[in-house]
């Protein structure tokens, strides 16, 4: 694709151009999936910044950033297209006043009576980035939608024809595996693993997602979190936490960490109560004084 970054060194760069510190691995998988125009299935916990992704590529390529957010429930009229009904009657009615119902028929089905949802939205217009969101929420048969995007960037409307990109978009494909998505998406895609990052890179992320933060208590929020992760939580803290409860502790003017001010900010770590209960106290200042001296 033209504009696309010319090796994976490029390509790393232009994410941290955007405030994401990409690993060797991710780096590599994102510029394949841009050269190769394959769409980029990203599995992995909630928090390790999959959606962050498609919208770093959106403003740094820049493309426009076309979001389809899945859930339950979802069908085509919601996702890819839906005709406009109240339109097509009123076409109708003023084709009757005017004695050329014959006509009708067809015309009503022109793509001015058609309402483009965001599959459609990716597919016209200036070049994109399609972020298909959380894809796992979505029930099962609605993958089937997706298959002819993802194949051959097009939408075949019944009533119309087939409308294929002039330019096909960027396509990031998300999910927090709460359900397996079916090999059919699968084999479109190009797949990667986000994982939690190790301490070096969870550094570097809050270098530039949190530079208000002080070196010296960012580097023991990153070593306390990392040993959080270790532990048996119902919800461990993604990056998006870490880069928060940094920040609200900088607020609170702390230079490094201490018990009473990370018991009293659990609630930025971590968002569920047995969870915050479970660390709360003597398991916090165990991981304090671990963290302050691994720091």
């Amino acid at each position: 694709m033209a504009g696309m970054p010319e090796n994976v060194a490029a390509t790393a760069s232009l994410l941290a151009a955007g405030g994401y510190v990409a690993d060797t691995a991710l780096a590599t998988t994102v510029h394949l999936a841009l050269r190769m125009g394959r769409p980029l299935f990203l599995e992995g916990e909630p928090g390790t910044g999959k959606t962050e992704i498609a919208k770093v590529l959106a403003a740094q390529l820049p493309r426009r950033l076309v979001r389809l957010q899945c859930y339950d429930g979802m069908d085509l009229s919601a996702a890819a297209y839906e005709w406009n009904h109240a339109r097509q009657l009123m076409a109708i009615r003023l084709a009757e006043a005017a004695g050329n119902v014959a006509d009708i028929e067809n015309s009503i089905y022109e793509r001015r009576f058609l309402e483009a949802r965001p599959l459609l939205q990716a597919l016209e217009g200036e070049p994109a980035v399609l972020l298909i969101d959380e894809l796992d929420r979505a029930d099962e048969p609605f993958e089937a939608f997706l298959l002819e995007v993802l194949a051959d960037f097009q939408l075949t409307v019944p009533e119309l024809g087939t409308l294929k990109a002039e330019t096909p978009p960027v396509v990031i494909i998300t999910s927090n595996r709460t359900r397996e998505v079916h090999d059919a998406i699968r084999r479109r895609c190009l797949y990667h693993w986000v994982d939690y990052p190790d301490a070096a890179r969870e550094k570097a992320i809050l270098a530039l997602r949190a530079p208000g933060v002080s070196e010296r208590l960012s580097a023991q929020v990153v070593a306390f979190v990392q040993r959080l992760r270790a532990g048996d939580y119902f919800k461990l803290p993604g990056v998006a936490e870490t880069i928060d409860w940094a920040n609200a502790l900088a607020a609170l003017d702390a230079r490094e960490l201490e018990t009473g001010a990370v018991d009293a900010t659990l609630g930025v770590l971590l968002k569920y109560q047995d969870d915050i209960a479970k660390l709360k106290g003597e398991e916090a200042a165990r991981l304090v004084a671990e963290a302050r001296s691994a720091a």
